[in-house]
């Protein structure tokens, strides 16, 4: 019987035949990353590849490191096995992982969403014999509403606030979640950024990402002259000293979990806005599909609940213990 493609460790995933581990959540000679979120781009690796436009912010994140990059589709060999990156429109620069060996082809998904938010990659389908899916929202009661109708609720409550005199603030993570809400506003003020938030916009405009104008909030930035602008700054600065210095503000946090009533509240935020850079329950259908893959592992989430589901549906699915976060997780050196 041949050796599987890929084999599930306690390092993480890894590829006999080539002798790497694709996102490791400990360190290894050789790591394949899918993308600079910090439960998938750990330190401590003696090797690094990810694709040319995920590696700025993987650079920034960790420091140095022996890392290179590759093309989205440029097919590379590594040992017994060839591999590729593909758009998984999770952010900017992420990837699917295409690992071939003897003519067996297994996809390792990362974390990816199917609709296209103009500013990351669009999410290219890969065709294999077994897909590695994350299922973060993995539950039918996860659907997102249209990136313009959530636009529009932004805009609209950024508006009343300012013409009441309050500061709009908005909790989103900072390598993602931030840029694709800043970039998806009509501009209507100022958009003011906390430090975490404007240091991965450096990076990014640096590669030509097209983001907006924005300010970065120092110690001596004039908040009292910026009444009615709009905040974005990770989830834990919103109710911290530094968000205080606004004066009157409104809160709001933009996340997948807001479909879920009582969320909203727990956090204390005034409004919550369903958006998420996961793939919701129509995407992860949509997504396991267009591979034509019959066998399934699951990663991260409802994992117990959608491979079961899978099931019924006539795929050969299993779950895969990882230590990969969710969405709530980006921020805190564990995933968007």
């Amino acid at each position: 019987m041949s050796q599987p493609v890929l084999t599930f460790t306690d390092r993480g995933i890894y590829c006999p035949a080539g002798d790497f581990h694709i996102d490791p959540w400990r360190p290894v000679d050789r790591a394949l990353i899918t993308h600079g979120h910090a439960d998938h781009a750990r330190p401590g690796h003696a090797a690094y590849l990810a694709t040319d436009g995920a590696l700025p912010v993987i650079r920034h994140r960790l420091g140095e490191i022996a890392a290179e990059g590759i093309a989205y589709s440029e097919a590379r060999q590594i040992g017994g096995a060839r591999v590729s990156f593909h758009p998984a429109g999770h952010l900017p620069g992420s990837a699917q992982i295409r690992v071939e060996v003897d003519g067996q082809v297994w996809v390792v998904s990362g974390d990816y969403k199917v609709v296209d938010d103009g500013l990351s990659e669009p999410f290219e389908p890969v065709p294999c014999h077994a897909f590695i899916s994350e299922c973060t929202f993995g539950l039918p009661v996860f659907t997102w509403p249209s990136q313009k109708d959530v636009a529009a609720e932004i805009n609209a409550w950024w508006a009343a606030n300012a013409a009441e005199g309050r500061t709009s603030m908005l909790g989103a993570y900072s390598l993602g979640k931030a840029q694709r809400l800043m970039s998806m506003l009509e501009p209507q003020g100022t958009i003011l950024t906390h430090g975490a938030v404007e240091a991965t916009n450096a990076v990014l405009r640096a590669q030509g990402y097209p983001l907006p104008e924005t300010i970065q909030v120092t110690p001596d930035t004039d908040v009292k002259a910026l009444k009615g602008a709009l905040v974005i700054a990770p989830p834990s600065a919103l109710g911290s000293t530094w968000a205080r210095k606004f004066g009157p503000a409104s809160t709001g946090f933009a996340s997948g979990w807001m479909r879920l009533r009582g969320i909203r509240r727990r956090r204390g935020m005034d409004r919550g806005f369903v958006i998420s850079d996961h793939a919701d329950w129509p995407g992860l259908q949509e997504a396991i599909k267009s591979t034509g893959a019959e066998t399934i592992y699951v990663t991260h989430g409802y994992t117990e609940i959608f491979s079961r589901w899978l099931n019924q549906q006539g795929y050969d699915a299993a779950i895969v213990p990882t230590e990969f976060g969710g969405e709530d997780d980006a921020e805190g050196g564990t995933a968007s």
